[in-house]
């Protein structure tokens, strides 16, 4: 059998959020039953730290495949013009700041299957995660959204969470005003719920029941004093150790949970760095969606309380959501 090779349009004409998110909750128990083997992921530094090589394999229990991503991240991407000859391709904005591809093998015999774009995947399944965490850990009358960033997980996070909450408001902010402003016209038509553009963090939060950050951020951009009782937050853009979008007083008053605990311990510049302060131990942390999903441990347990979920993105979400496609693909074009 021919390697089924899937480009962006593809994954994005087979793979909805509504789907994804089944694939996700599902992805997350098998880990949390340690049914699957997911390592920390491998990092390469380019000299001055402007970009990334990212290398996460993993084993996805239910699906039995076995895979890797490999990814690039330029955080600055996005605010470089593209050579003229790309213009047409992706705009003025710049290339994505997360571009690469996924593989996947047969755990059986080793032979590889498929090679999907990673880029389109990432962006699915990222936002997918952050909405089954807030389904878990949200307060059911959550209403009022807040998104910090305006790249692409801005506007996938606006479509995940309209999905598990009964958004009624939403208020978006960025370092530059002006992309806020155009995901808010380009996003406004998509919803039945009011979307502004607000010029500081603080107006953005303050009466939010969701915060998603969605930054490039090295420095906190999210103070605790801003932070009303009973919030959610999906903290997704840090994912190194020395990087972090919350202060520490706020993950303070939070309870944490996460995909993967040793991801965490090891990645996660929001929890690594106020525990190095001596402000928090592994007693702030609730634990894995997946166990929250399998009632190993509690989830939100007061209307007060704060809770953060902190994303550091696994490869066996993308593995799940990319066997789902590669089994699509076989059945459009009847590989099988």
């Amino acid at each position: 059998m021919k390697v089924v090779t899937v480009n962006g349009e593809q994954v994005a004409a087979h793979l909805s959020m509504n789907k994804c998110m089944d694939l996700m909750a599902n992805a997350l128990k098998t880990l949390a039953e340690d049914a699957s083997i997911q390592p920390l992921r491998s990092v390469m530094w380019l000299p001055g730290k402007k970009g990334l090589l990212g290398m996460m394999p993993a084993f996805e229990g239910d699906t039995g495949i076995m895979g890797i991503k490999v990814i690039s991240v330029f955080p600055e991407n996005r605010n470089t013009p593209l050579p003229p000859l790309l213009e047409g391709k992706g705009g003025k904005a710049g290339l994505s700041s997360h571009q690469g591809v996924l593989l996947l093998f047969d755990s059986k015999n080793g032979k590889l299957l498929s090679i999907i774009d990673a880029e389109e995947v990432t962006a699915i399944r990222t936002a997918a995660v952050s909405a089954v965490a807030t389904r878990s850990l949200a307060n059911a009358d959550a209403r009022n959204l807040a998104i910090l960033g305006s790249g692409v997980q801005a506007s996938r996070h606006f479509e995940a969470i309209s999905l598990v909450r009964k958004i009624e408001k939403a208020k978006i902010w960025s370092r530059n005003h002006q992309h806020a402003e155009q995901l808010v016209r380009s996003e406004s038509g998509n919803y039945n719920f009011q979307i502004e553009a607000c010029k500081t963090v603080q107006q953005t939060v303050e009466d939010a029941d969701i915060i998603c950050t969605t930054t490039a951020a090295k420095e906190p951009i999210l103070s605790d004093e801003w932070v009303k009782q009973g919030v959610h937050i999906n903290a997704v853009g840090a994912c190194t150790p020395s990087n972090r979008e919350l202060d520490s007083e706020l993950v303070v008053r939070s309870k944490i949970f996460t995909d993967r605990r040793e991801s965490l311990f090891n990645e996660a510049g929001d929890f690594l760095i106020p525990k190095k302060e001596g402000l928090i131990g592994e007693e702030k942390i609730g634990g894995e969606i997946g166990e929250v999903l399998l009632r190993k441990v509690k989830g939100r347990e007061s209307r007060e309380e704060i809770t953060i979920f902190k994303a550091l993105g696994l490869a066996v979400e993308d593995l799940a959501a990319g066997y789902y496609v590669y089994k699509k693909e076989l059945e459009d074009y009847k590989f099988i």
